[in-house]
């Protein structure tokens, strides 16, 4: 088994094995970029080392092997005190980007002599000392395992004592005071010292690089993003190059577009006189490329040709890291850039113009699940408000939010109901959780390239950064701008696109589709077989779902149009009996052929299925603990109890103990089978309606929760009975056609009976995966399912994506089923997974007709379908 891999004879390709990182420097590598040599410990190897919780044999030895040929190639050695010495870094690199979830080691090798020997090289005492305490810092923290707020409390001490603003500022003294003050620190917090031999360094190093694999912050990230747990890192060994020996040397990171907008202009922050950690970490607010082609022409130049080489090469937007030393560029990394929704649909598009792509290509490279930032909310731009502070809008969309300075504080409130915003010095990977949970995020430091600006980009979450005019106190819970302090709690409104921050409560509103993700959509709906139709229960909702591209109203839940005022008229219609109930229910008709043009006139000439009422009955009945509270006040007032004892009696007897199970769905129809004669009537007055004004309504009927296929056959008899005796049928045109919600696994295991009986399936995977899984879904998810997720009992929450081994197998068995009985029954799926893109690709290779999703999910479907149909796999997708 190779381990070793050196960058010039590594594969490139092999993203598997080298992980992302180190692919991309041996591609660099071989493109003849400015790359300092080094190479590629393998995820295999660190597969076999977690697995043996030890290294695997002959691991070490390649290591010291590829140490030796990087000894020769460089003409530099470790633990040399001569010359020039030979430090490293040591960085992890899984498959897939995971932004400051994993560890780095900078400056390995060094010790005291090494240091002597380096301040003689650089002929900077304080550039020696800088390097040391780097040293010291990063292998405490990755390797010894000392928080880093540790370290960066002596920093933020001594920068305050000397009065500087950042450490760029801190003389050689300050840095050797910096560099004592760390070692006692290890000292008092570490068990092991830091080894004086390199060899020792580098073993700990590759181990805890390995080992932070299965950090927590980690797991978080890749169980957040979906990434699975097997794949394990690579830790790539490298030369180290300085940014930090003067002003002739720097460092930066690049896009080669706009990550944030997708503009073709090159995009980045760059530091002089720093190191890479520098720039990501927010420690000093930066400069622009602009400022980088002044300070260093020739190197500018020299960048400009590399971001053009790696785009034409990976035809991608590519993130890059580079250093200049001493005004020779160097190139670090480089890898597919992480970007908003907004940006990949636009270089998408563009990519395509320039012939760079294909049309099938742009619609493989955006992410269906990212198109959903493009529907986060917008300040007004008619709102004349100004911002209290402007920082770096560093992702796209505006939030608004009680603030929280803590990542589990943000994730506390928000499991209470309430919508934060996040706001930190800057953000650590620590926050992963708490970012995930916050509606924004807003840090005082760090740039368009920090952690929290990466972060929140590949999230879709709204981002300020760089906001240099607020003064964050964690610690007293607090934030100051422009003289008014802003306190926990309090509510602020940002504007990720602008960069400005708001104090207090903006109202927002949404975007509107751009003409790149219109194009893109267009494309997509070329490539797709699935139809993508709408869950609606209104016109209102009905328009924006056909706006966004819905061919179909696949789910109208008449049990939401029985709701608010209405409820009265339908309790008459359940505790009556005979004239009562007839008055009432001819009330509820009218009302529900006001609803039904409406859902047909907002979608003239598409399908609207209507969904006959599902709920429990007890929905719509007062609680019989209100009641016996009013009885009890009645009481102790003297008032006649008689009304309300017979209202308690009616409620107790139609009372269930688990009414998810009970008296619900077609059940309640064939008990009380009025309300589904009554909504028949009512949609063949609605459909005749809009013919007579000219329409082209074409409305189904769906029977929920049919388990037998005896109750489709009686239903389907009273709605047949109503067709009869409607005015003009006789020529068909008022047809209406019938069909079933498949929601229990009897139904899915006899669907070939219920196909005779069914002109449609419609999945209603809600109930069905509660039914398969034997659970609620609100009590599961309040409850466990979190915990399961989390500790891999189950891969993901069922109600998220499909469950294909259990549920999946169900809706595969009865399409193939119904479909061999009635070749011309069509099947689709209208629960929340017809929104989830994972769960669209398993229904578009199951044969599904067609998905209905929310209205804001329709352009996430139509793009995943066209996914599904192309046959690719988006797990590469850059968003």
């Amino acid at each position: 088994m190779q381990y070793v891999h050196d960058f010039h004879t590594a594969d490139g390709s092999a993203r598997d094995l080298l992980g992302g990182k180190g692919a991309g420097l041996a591609e660099m590598t071989h493109l003849g970029l400015p790359v300092p040599e080094g190479f590629t410990v393998s995820t295999s190897a660190c597969r076999r080392y977690l697995a043996r919780e030890a290294a695997p044999p002959g691991m070490w030895e390649a290591i010291m092997e590829g140490i030796h040929r990087l000894e020769t190639r460089t003409g530099r050695h470790l633990s040399g005190s001569v010359g020039a010495p030979l430090l490293v870094s040591v960085r992890s690199g899984a498959k897939y980007s995971m932004p400051g979830m994993m560890d780095t080691v900078l400056n390995l090798g060094m010790n005291d002599s090494v240091r002597e020997a380096l301040s003689r090289w650089s002929g900077s005492e304080r550039f020696s000392w800088d390097a040391y305490r780097r040293f010291i810092q990063t292998y405490g923290k990755v390797v010894l395992h000392i928080p880093g707020q540790a370290f960066e409390d002596i920093l933020t001490e001594i920068r305050v004592d000397r009065a500087v603003s950042d450490d760029s500022q801190l003389s050689a003294n300050d840095l050797e005071q910096v560099t004592s003050a760390f070692r006692a620190v290890v000292a008092e917090r570490a068990d092991d010292r830091i080894p004086a031999d390199p060899e020792a360094q580098l073993r700990q190093a590759v181990d805890a690089v390995f080992d932070s694999w299965n950090s927590d912050r980690a797991v978080a990230y890749r169980r957040l993003h979906q990434i699975s747990n097997d794949l394990g890192t690579a830790a790539n060994v490298q030369m180290m190059v300085f940014g930090d020996l003067g002003d002739d040397s720097g460092t930066g990171v690049c896009f080669t577009r706009d990550p944030a907008t997708g503009e073709k202009i090159p995009y980045g922050d760059y530091l002089p006189n720093a190191q890479g950690e520098d720039v990501v970490a927010g420690i000093r607010n930066t400069l622009s490329l602009d400022d980088l082609g002044k300070r260093h022409p020739a190197a500018h130049a020299q960048l400009v040709k590399v971001m053009s080489t790696l785009e034409n090469h990976y035809r991608d937007m590519c993130d890059i890291e580079f250093t200049i030393e001493r005004d020779k560029l160097w190139v670090l990394q480089t890898r597919i850039g992480k970007r908003t929704a907004q940006a990949a649909i636009r270089m998408a598009t563009e990519m395509v113009e320039e012939g760079m792509l294909d049309r099938s290509e742009a619609v493989l490279r955006v992410d269906p699940a990212s198109l959903e930032q493009l529907l986060h909310p917008r300040i007004s731009p008619k709102l004349d408000v100004a911002p209290a502070v402007v920082g770096v809008g560093a992702s796209p969309g505006a939030a608004k939010g009680s603030v929280v300075f803590d990542a589990e504080t943000a994730v506390e409130r928000t499991e209470q109901g309430l919508d934060v915003i996040l706001v930190r010095w800057e953000t650590t990977p620590d926050d992963i959780l708490g970012m995930a949970a916050s509606k924004g995020i807003l840090t005082s430091h760090g740039g368009k390239t920090s952690h929290a600006a990466v972060v929140a980009r590949g999230m879709g979450i709204p981002a300020v950064t760089g906001t240099a005019g607020i003064d964050v106190d964690e610690k007293r819970r607090t934030f100051v701008v422009g003289g008014a302090t802003v306190d926990e709690g309090d509510i602020i409104t940002i504007d990720g696109a602008s960069g400005a921050v708001y104090i207090g409560d903006l109202p927002l509103e949404e975007p509107a589709e751009t003409p790149e993700l219109h194009l893109l959509l267009g494309w997509a709906d070329r490539y797709r077989r699935l139809g993508v139709w709408a869950n609606a229960d209104t016109g209102a909702e009905a328009t924006i779902a056909r706006e966004r591209g819905a061919e179909g109203i696949g789910l109208a839940r008449t049990e939401h149009m029985f709701m608010g005022d209405r409820i009265d008229i339908v309790r008459r219609v359940i505790l009556s009996e005979d004239a009562q109930r007839k008055a009432a229910l001819e009330e509820l008709k009218s009302l529900q052929v006001t609803d039904f043009v409406e859902l047909l006139e907002a979608m003239d000439g598409m399908v609207v299925v209507v969904r006959l009422l599902d709920p429990p009955l007890h929905e719509f009945l007062p609680d019989r603990w209100d009641l016996e509270e009013k009885r009890v006040e009645a009481l102790a007032a003297g008032q006649d109890v008689a009304e309300i004892e017979t209202m308690m009696a009616t409620v107790a007897k139609w009372e269930e103990t688990n009414p998810m199970l009970g008296l619900r769905g077609v059940r309640l129809g064939l008990i009380i089978p009025d309300i589904y004669r009554m909504q028949a009537q009512a949609a063949l007055e609605a459909v005749a309606k809009r013919r007579e004004a000219g329409g082209r309504p074409r409305l189904e009927i769906m029977v929920p929760l049919v388990s037998t296929t005896e109750e489709l056959h009686r239903v389907r008899a009273v709605v047949q009975e109503e067709m009869d005796m409607a005015p003009g049928t006789a020529d068909g045109s008022s047809e209406v056609l019938i069909g079933t919600m498949i929601e229990t696994p009897r139904a899915a295991l006899i669907a070939a009976d219920i196909a005779q009986e069914a002109d449609f399936f419609s999945f209603g995977t809600n109930d069905l995966t509660q039914m398969t899984f034997g659970l609620s879904r609100d009590d599961a998810e309040a409850s466990f399912l979190g915990t399961y997720v989390e500790e891999g009992i189950i891969a993901s929450n069922p109600f998220e994506s499909i469950d294909i081994a259990g549920v999946g197998a169900l809706v595969e068995q009865a399409t193939e089923a119904g479909k061999s009985a009635n070749p011309r029954l069509q099947v689709g799926i209208c629960g929340e997974h017809g929104g989830d893109p994972a769960s669209i690709r398993f229904f578009h290779q199951a044969g599904l007709d067609y998905v209905s999703t929310s209205p804001h999910r329709v352009p996430t479907a139509r793009l995943a379908a066209a996914q599904a149909a192309l046959g690719e796999s988006t797990s590469d997708a850059s968003v």
